[in-house]
């Protein structure tokens, strides 16, 4: 079996995190919260960089992996 990365779940789960620190942000300038305001905006900031990493590794798309047989380096030869 090969393991696979869940780079699709991490990424939907960003847009779940940027939907809540969006509204957050917007619920606490509404409210007269600034520094929570401040620090959803910056939350967002955050996720929207994630979310740029996240699908820049799924456009590189899958890369080879060696089995376990495959040593990570050629052994030295005595």
């Amino acid at each position: 079996m090969t393991a696979r990365s869940p780079l699709r779940m991490r990424f939907w789960f960003s847009v779940w995190g940027l939907v809540w620190a969006a509204a957050g942000t917007v619920a606490f300038a509404l409210a007269g919260r600034t520094a929570w305001a401040v620090a959803c905006g910056v939350l967002c900031l955050v996720v929207v960089v994630d979310m740029t990493l996240v699908v820049r590794h799924i456009r590189q798309g899958a890369h080879f992996q060696p089995g376990r047989d495959v040593p990570p380096y050629d052994p030295p030869r005595t």
